[in-house]
């Protein structure tokens, strides 16, 4: 059946000019950790909110993730990508150094480092043990000095009544006589 002339000349609607492609609104979260690298997990949504809390969620758990949106054609473009063992390990170093009453990491300390929580208390644990032979070396001297002196002062006791007399040869009790003798007999 063709269509009549009244039905061939029917006003069709001019196409909107979008992206039709399906599911461009799609988000993907892709999470691994170190321990089954083989086993990802993999979380797709069309809500952002969702995905996004999800992303959360995996990095507080230790695993790598990477967030990203649909490009079109089973195509993800990455929007984010983070390490959790990382921050992790960071806001433990953070809690350590609270814990052992170092001062907090500077402001200016190497900011753009991933590990500048990690370093900080690396420097301060090695300045404290360093600070710590340092004081361990000034007590021995400490200590070896008070024994010189403690020896000194009892042979100082000892031989100070020694030390307050004349010497012997001078003593009446031990003075030599002379012996006159003329010089033939020596």
């Amino acid at each position: 059946m063709s269509p009549t002339p009244k039905q061939a000349r029917t006003h069709r609607r001019k196409a909107v000019p979008r992206d039709r492609t399906k599911n461009v609104t799609q988000w993907r979260v892709e999470a691994s950790w170190d321990h089954r690298p083989d086993d990802p997990v993999v979380i797709r949504t069309s809500d952002r909110k969702r995905a996004r809390k999800a992303f959360r969620d995996l990095l507080g758990k230790g695993a790598y993730v990477i967030f990203q949106e649909h490009a079109g054609w089973d195509r993800w473009r990455t929007v984010e990508e983070q390490n959790g063992a990382d921050l992790l390990a960071e806001a433990d170093a953070e809690q350590q150094l609270a814990a052992a009453g170092y001062p907090r990491t500077p402001d200016d300390f190497r900011l753009d480092a991933v590990d500048r929580h990690r370093s900080w208390l690396a420097r301060m644990e090695a300045r404290a043990e360093v600070e710590q032979h340092l004081a361990e070396q000034a007590e021995r001297e400490r200590a070896e000095a008070d024994a010189r002196r403690r020896r000194l002062a009892a042979e100082a006791a000892r031989d100070a009544r020694t030390l307050m007399s004349p010497p012997a040869i001078v003593r009446p009790e031990h003075r030599q006589r002379a012996r006159h003798i003329t010089g033939a007999q020596r």
